[in-house]
């Protein structure tokens, strides 16, 4: 792909700007999928003197500013390079999806995604020729560009609980273990979808065959990931539990907050949903523990993961390697004009017909373009495949909405100065007594996001916990002792922030990981104020703008002292 050791280095000046981007190019010359796209980001208020759309604060600003500002992250911050991106993206092969490969993969692009992860539903048809056929398109997308690297997987209807991502390293082998596990173990084409033991141990044995074929050497890598994990009360504890224990090298992690975000969007400007179509309450197949607040998104992040001292951290107080993303989903875009092909059979062809565009917007969509609103930013080695994978395996994973910060390093070390320490999804390891402290250094956008307002950092908040061990419980989902130990007033949405926390002196195990907000709807979270005085708030069903709520999570740190 002709990317070499200065790859981190690219940055969109405003003469990069693409056409579509560019008012000096009048729409005559350029072709019909961009001028659709132009209107889209005019209707949407983002172009031009368009009818901004709801949410959107302050006053707009150049999209060429917008555009240098894309690939914030694709930079030397310490020891890694930090690259954006997607791991959770539908396209005319699902059976609900609209859109080419091509047409994600030049969107996630044009908003500067590094990485993504095309993700079509498991279903009987996809199982059957929708793998295949999808294939060519998604390497026809690796060819036509060298900025953002394009994965294929697939989205997996876990046995027994709800969805996950599954993805492998591209290789001539992709197809053949995609297909096999997905006919083997998705619980839709298997009939495996209730809760019961035998289910549950057919995920197992899912996850045991991607690594089975690593180990085989059938494909260089695979990860899993669970979707919109407490969006139905499907995924339990234990399940959670037992899919990071049986290949700790596979299961990796979870949304943090899933995609979807722009079905928040109040009428009649938006669809005036749930953040991430979180509107449920328990069903006859949910885990009966879990409360109703579980069914909601707290400033569009999961329960599990927007509680401090919640699910969580119960898994991160054992010293589980969990981690945490954050994605689009995208289905139907947000302000878009385009509806699938006519003639489509989906049953017969297992995809939609390319789609065609109308110029209405659809202000329903519920979903917004990959890059667009969600990234998840991963610590990469280099710009490849195997590098993208080893730092979300290493945990060396940071999110954000709304590109609420443009970047981060985060380190822990011993407070003498004596060695830098380690950075996110790391474990520091110390003599027993010694001091450590926290360092933050926090690179602020300084410009407009894709709404056309730069976001402020109002607050960044340091959660602790202790690390107590293995739960003889497989279905904790309480940390008692992890709280909000320091929050940091900010107040700034230009510069550079830098931090400085001290831990003290260690005599236990225990963990850190950071989270920030713009400070716009906070208050006492699920756990009391004594835990977290300043979290997000319940997300109102209806009434959830996502640009008016913005947070950032990072992955933690542990610090384990010696004997």
């Amino acid at each position: 792909m002709g990317h070499g050791h200065d790859h981190h280095h690219h940055t969109h000046e405003p003469a990069d700007l693409p056409p579509v981007l560019d008012s000096s190019i009048p729409d005559e010359e350029l072709p019909p999928a961009e001028v659709s796209r132009r209107n889209v980001l005019r209707g949407a208020g983002l172009l031009g003197a368009g009818a901004a759309a709801a949410g959107v604060l302050g006053a707009p600003a150049a999209a060429a500013a917008a555009q240098k500002a894309a690939r914030s992250t694709r930079s030397g911050k310490g020891d890694y390079l930090w690259l954006a991106g997607d791991h959770h993206i539908h396209t005319q092969y699902s059976s609900d999806g609209i859109y080419r490969v091509i047409d994600h993969v030049r969107h996630a692009n044009a908003f500067g995604l590094d990485w993504m992860v095309i993700t079509d539903h498991g279903s009987k048809e996809h199982a059957k020729i929708g793998v295949d056929k999808v294939n060519p398109d998604i390497v026809a997308a690796r060819k036509a560009t060298d900025e953002t690297l394009v994965f294929q997987g697939l989205e997996w209807n876990i046995p027994a609980a709800e969805h996950g991502t599954v993805f492998v390293h591209p290789g001539k082998n992709e197809v053949a273990v995609l297909k096999e596990f997905e006919n083997s173990f998705d619980g839709s084409v298997k009939g495996a979808t209730a809760p019961t033991a035998a289910n549950e141990a057919l995920a197992i044995a899912g996850v045991n065959f991607l690594a089975q074929a690593v180990q085989k050497r059938r494909i260089e890598d695979a990860l899993f990931l669970a979707n919109h994990p407490a969006r139905k009360g499907l995924d339990t504890p234990h399940e959670i539990r037992a899919w990071r224990d049986a290949q700790p090298s596979i299961a990796v992690g979870m949304e943090g907050a899933p995609g979807h975000q722009a079905a928040g969007i109040p009428a009649p400007h938006g669809q005036g949903s749930a953040r991430g179509y979180y509107e449920n309450s328990a069903g006859p197949d949910s885990w009966a523990a879990y409360p109703p607040e579980s069914y909601r998104t707290f400033g569009g992040f999961d329960w599990m993961t927007a509680t401090v001292g919640g699910l969580w951290d119960s898994l991160l107080a054992e010293g589980k390697a969990w981690w945490i993303t954050a994605n689009s989903d995208s289905h139907s875009v947000y302000a878009d004009t385009a509806a699938r092909g006519p003639n489509s059979n989906f049953p017969v062809n297992g995809r939609y017909e390319d789609p065609v565009y109308s110029g209405d917007l659809a202000l329903t969509n519920g979903d917004f373009w990959p890059g667009y609103y969600s990234r998840t930013h991963v610590g990469a080695a280099s710009f490849s495949y195997a590098a993208v994978m080893d730092a979300i395996r290493a945990g060396r994973v940071w999110v954000d909405h709304g590109n609420l910060v443009k970047s981060l390093n985060v380190r822990v070390r011993e407070s003498n100065g004596s060695a830098r320490g380690v950075t996110l999804g790391d474990t520091l390891h110390v003599r027993r007594g010694a001091k450590v402290q926290l360092v933050v250094e926090i690179e602020l956008p300084g410009g407009p996001n894709w709404a056309q307002f730069a976001p402020s950092l109002a607050r960044v908040d340091v959660i602790q916990g202790d690390v107590t061990g293995k739960s003889a419980d497989k279905d904790a989902f309480v940390a008692p002792k992890t709280k909000v130990v320091k929050s940091f007033e900010v107040g700034k949405n230009t510069g550079t922030v830098q931090l400085t926390y001290s831990l003290g002196e260690i005599d236990r195990p225990v963990y850190v990981r950071l989270r920030g907000t713009d400070g716009n709807r906070v208050g006492p979270g699920p756990r009391g104020a004594a835990v977290d005085p300043n979290g997000p708030l319940i997300d109102v069903v209806g009434d959830a703008d996502p640009w008016k709520d913005l947070w950032f999570y990072t992955n933690p740190i542990w610090v384990l002292p010696g004997r």
